[in-house]
């Protein structure tokens, strides 16, 4: 059965690395005739310019012919694949390109990833809202501010991110006092928004707006009053209190409340993550990525268990829903050992009570815990990630909204609807699943794009990231960065197409990748 898939990966792999090949020379041909590599010594008055051209000249290959030295740059990329040989070394500081990639890689990839993961997350949430309310408030707000947010120039939402989402909020946390008019507002906006998303009469939304309302000011009310901002956490009431919720949460959405098994199994996976929290921060003490991931992992395997546990026809379903609860369960008792060590972070000396940074991916010679690490890294990664989101969800949303439109209209889903099905069963199970088909074109190919860097956010923001790494390299005349470069972006890209077509094999029955 996986041998097709096998052979149509094969296939496009083959196909694919002969694209590269070729893109590869064009690319180095056109940066080596554009790209003077000597422009600086040859407007140097240093005693040794001569004898720096030549060394230049002979480190570059700069003697032979462009056609030439690309073969010898692409027999040492071959050789280093296996190995062996070089992508070559960046003359002007005699750093390799392998480890400039080493440096630019991780921090593009730290950026992109919550990035991307939160645009599309939110992007596809709200795009299927609005497509469900077809021409309501929610719809004509959701849609100007899309509009809004794609028209924005990525620079100045750079900018204004930095003052006031980093110098204004860490001025407000020298004393963080929420006004009245604040949470009046706030609370506002909740109940508004929520009364413009809920279905049904006039009067069901407007309760679930004055309950969404007197929720959202007694949260900003207990923030004000607690000093929640300066000492965060969630405890284990907390913990539970929020599982349970994305407990029913996820069994409404993946399975329906009707569909006890899978509801009972995932508040059950609820049960044993608090059962766990008191033996989760000893083992915290000694926390690492590694060991994160295994406890992520670990809580989807309870989850499995908990649905398999409970049994019956659609057991398969309830582990699917208990499995999501589990994932969602650590998430919240990470974010809780993270509030916990935030006092620690900001009253650090070397981030002395401004811990919202604007400039470069960590904060140097922090030191610490793991958590006080991964509190900095989320910190400096706030803004940037916020930038990226704004920009890409409202393509995201609008793609969305349109394929949902798309699909809602099609004859497959009356006839759905003609057999008595709920709604949730024709939005879920038959509608989603369509709707993400022309998404599957464009998430792999923007996430290869974007991972190119996200070069005016990386410049603001001072990440070294590879969009930086490009700019400079292109300046300084360093063609084999500038290869490097694009080597790694250009197989991402190649990469992308092939799991899109995956992908549509995946959700479309129609489409066999042996064809």
């Amino acid at each position: 059965m996986l041998a097709p898939v096998f052979s149509f990966i094969a296939r496009r792999v083959a196909v694919g690395s002969v694209v590269l090949l070729g893109a590869t020379f064009i690319v180095f041909m056109m940066v080596a005739w554009a790209v003077d590599p000597l422009a600086d010594l040859r407007t140097s008055n240093v005693p040794n310019k001569q004898f720096l051209i030549e060394q230049r000249t002979e480190a570059l290959d700069l003697d032979m012919a462009p056609v030439l030295r690309y073969f010898k740059w692409l027999g040492n990329v071959v050789a280093y694949l296996w190995g062996q040989g070089t992508f070559g070394v960046a003359v002007t500081n005699g750093q390799p390109v392998a480890d400039q990639l080493a440096v630019a890689v991780p921090t593009t990839l730290k950026l992109v990833s919550a990035s991307v993961v939160l645009a599309i997350l939110l992007g596809v949430t709200v795009g299927i809202v609005t497509a469900l309310r077809q021409y309501s408030s929610f719809d004509y707000l959701t849609t100007f501010f899309t509009f809004l947010f794609y028209s924005l120039p990525a620079f100045w939402v750079a900018v204004l991110l930095k003052q006031f989402g980093a110098i204004r909020f860490n001025d407000f946390l020298a004393d963080p006092r929420v006004p009245i008019w604040a949470v009046a507002l706030v609370a506002l906006a909740v109940g508004g928004l929520a009364a413009m998303v809920a279905a049904g009469r006039p009067r069901g939304r407007l309760i679930i707006g004055l309950v969404a309302f007197a929720g959202a000011a007694a949260v900003m009310g207990y923030i004000s009053a607690s000093n929640f901002l300066l000492e965060p956490g969630l405890g284990i009431v907390g913990v539970t209190l929020t599982g349970a919720g994305a407990a029913v949460a996820l069994a409404a959405l993946t399975a329906g409340l009707s569909n006890r098994r899978a509801l009972w199994a995932s508040l059950s996976t609820v049960a044993v993550g608090a059962a766990l929290y008191f033996p989760l921060q000893y083992a915290f003490v000694h926390a690492s990525w590694p060991v994160l991931l295994g406890l992520w992992a670990t809580s989807a395997v309870v989850g499995v268990a908990a649905g398999l546990a409970w049994g019956g026809d659609d057991r398969f379903v309830s582990a699917r829903t208990a499995a999501l609860t589990g994932l969602v369960m650590s998430v919240f008792v990470f974010a809780d050992r993270l509030m916990k060590a935030w006092p620690s972070y900001v009253g650090h000396p070397r981030v002395n009570g401004r811990p919202i940074g604007t400039l470069g991916a960590v904060t140097p010679e922090l030191g610490g815990t793991f958590w006080l690490s991964a509190t900095d890294v989320l910190t400096h990664l706030v803004l940037p990630t916020t930038a990226l989101v704004l920009i890409s969800f409202a393509s995201y949303t609008r793609y969305t909204r349109a394929s949902m439109l798309e699909v809602m209209n099609a004859d497959y889903i009356r006839t759905a609807r003609a057999k008595g099905l709920g709604e949730r069963t024709v939005v879920v199970r038959h509608a989603f699943r369509n709707a993400l088909i022309p998404l599957a074109t464009v998430i792999p190919i923007d996430i290869a794009l974007i991972f190119g860097g996200a070069i005016i956010t990386e410049r603001i923001f001072s990440w070294r990231g590879m969009g930086t790494m490009f700019i400079e390299a292109l300046r300084q005349g360093e063609i084999y960065s500038v290869m490097g470069y694009f080597l790694v972006t250009a197989a991402l890209a190649i990469s992308a197409n092939i799991v899109a077509d995956l992908i549509y094999a995946g959700l479309d029955p129609r489409i066999r990748v042996n064809a």
